[in-house]
């Protein structure tokens, strides 16, 4: 069975395919988590498997929460599907809406609830590989360097999240 994820189609929400949400560029309800040990905050580069953005740099976790599931239990549930993290109480930081091409003919148009999620230093993860190839830790202002750098192995959430919602997801 697809996954079926809240997506508005006109005015109404509804259940709609995950790559059918994508490739028609509909808006839909997604959350996005940095997990943060002190002033690092940890990335993972997405699984080259990852129908869209692969091998991208993202933040902590970022996915869409299945049809009728909450913001918070979509966040709790991916941090241990993506990187083993466990018993995990994110804090809700607020909500931003984007639009961005992430390429293949695929549209993210998301209405995204921001997730902090504070760990102790040092804080290890055991990420599985049909969802990410690899994490590091890096601070804020190393990260903006590094997109300056090099923007296209990033995301383009991430990228947007950096460059506009940084203070909210600091707070």
């Amino acid at each position: 069975m697809p996954d079926l994820i809240p997506a508005w189609d006109g005015e109404m929400l509804v259940p709609v395919e995950k790559l059918d949400v994508h490739r028609r560029g509909l808006r839909h309800k997604a959350v996005s988590v940095f997990a943060i040990a002190g002033d690092q905050t940890l990335l993972q580069r997405r699984a080259l498997g990852k129908y869209h953005t692969p091998g991208l740099w993202a933040n902590t976790c970022c996915t869409h929460p299945n049809w009728n599931e909450s913001p918070f239990d979509c966040a709790v549930r991916r941090l241990e599907q993506e990187l083993n993290i466990k018993d995990a109480a994110p804090q809700h930081r607020g909500h931003v809406s984007y639009r961005a091409d992430v390429g293949g003919g695929m549209i993210e148009h998301e209405e995204v609830d921001i997730f902090v999620l504070k760990v102790p230093a040092p804080f290890e993860v055991t990420p599985n590989s049909d969802e990410v190839m690899d994490t590091r830790w890096t601070t804020f202002s190393a990260l903006a360097d590094d997109i300056q750098a090099a923007p296209l192995i990033f995301t383009p959430w991430i990228r947007i999240y950096l460059d506009q919602h940084k203070a909210m997801i600091l707070a």
